[in-house]
């Protein structure tokens, strides 16, 4: 008779990340090495870059602040173990491991996608009410916003967690992805995984839509104001400040509807770990990036932090 447990400390997991292609673990390891420190520097230099420049203390950059200390943690709590994994040949985490990185990153992938709905509501404010930025976004508002969206994602991920935790396991269990992800630790469990799958479905689906009623309300919004404006060079400069977060917003929802949304019955193993890696790991990369080359008061920022440096 095989013994079930529930929330025991003999209850592991074993993440077999890409262990089928062993040919390929050293360069998917430096590959991933070096993606993390990109994403390490790139978030932490934008912080810093934010912090010691007064002319980036405006709302917009406060989020921005935010957006890059998420996606930082977000990829620390998910690349470190994948690196491991990809180099030593025993791919075990802990129970009490495995459910604390499923619920550290969903904390941060459902604070990611709401803190991408306030820099929307924001960037609305400052295209279509310019007179009235300062005065609607205080800092008052902009830190009420911010703390709504760490606080739903605590909530969220709390929930999602206590119901993976009612769920039963045996001893040793294979998951075959290299992140502890919802569906591949129910997808191991000895009980009936229905009311857990419904939650983070009723969960997810709410966290989607609610967030992207709210990006595409205010680029509607901002559309119809800035195709008002009479002058050709005032709508470049409206839609500049925003293609930098537009271009976050496409990446970032366009790999999580492809994930969650494309039927089982044609995904597969390697393409649900293939978009995992993009969305756990080269989002969170990318995003200074795409806000550093985009964005011209961020370039000068960071020139003249690096001039100054090298006089000093």
């Amino acid at each position: 008779m095989t013994m079930v447990l529930k929330n025991s400390d003999e209850v592991t997991f074993i993440l077999l990340g890409f262990s089928e292609y062993p040919d390929l673990q050293v360069p998917l390891f430096l590959l991933f090495l070096t993606i993390y420190i990109v994403t390490v520097l790139g978030n932490l230099g934008m912080i810093v870059t934010i912090k010691i420049n007064p002319k980036l203390h405006t709302p917009m950059y406060f989020f921005l602040s935010h957006l890059s200390f998420v996606d930082f943690c977000y990829s620390t709590v998910i690349t470190p173990k994948l690196l491991e994994n990809l180099v030593i040949e025993d791919r075990t985490i802990s129970f009490t491991g495995c459910i604390m990185q499923f619920f550290l990153a969903c904390v941060f992938v459902v604070t990611e996608t709401f803190m991408l709905a306030v820099m929307a509501y924001d960037r609305f404010v400052a295209v279509c009410n310019p007179l009235l930025y300062t005065v609607v976004m205080s800092q008052k508002l902009c830190s009420l916003l911010v703390g709504a969206s760490y606080s739903w994602g605590i909530a969220c991920s709390l929930t999602l967690t206590y119901f993976l935790l009612e769920l039963s396991f045996r001893g040793n269990n294979i998951i075959n992805n290299f992140v502890c992800e919802h569906a591949a630790i129910v997808s191991v469990s000895c009980s009936d995984p229905y009311i857990s799958q419904k939650i983070l479905l009723v969960s997810a689906t709410f966290n989607e839509i609610s967030s992207l009623v709210i990006i595409l309300t205010s680029y509607v919004f901002i559309f119809t104001t800035v195709m008002r404006m009479p002058s050709t060079g005032g709508r470049q400069k409206a839609f500049s400040t925003c293609a930098s977060h537009l271009t976050a917003i496409t990446i970032f929802h366009g790999t999580i509807l492809f994930l969650y949304c494309v039927p089982n019955s044609t995904s597969s193993w390697l393409m649900v770990k293939v978009a995992s890696v993009f969305y756990t790991v080269v989002i969170p990369m990318l995003n200074p990036l795409i806000y550093s080359l985009r964005n011209k008061d961020v370039k000068e920022a960071v020139k003249k932090l690096i001039s100054t440096k090298l006089s000093c």
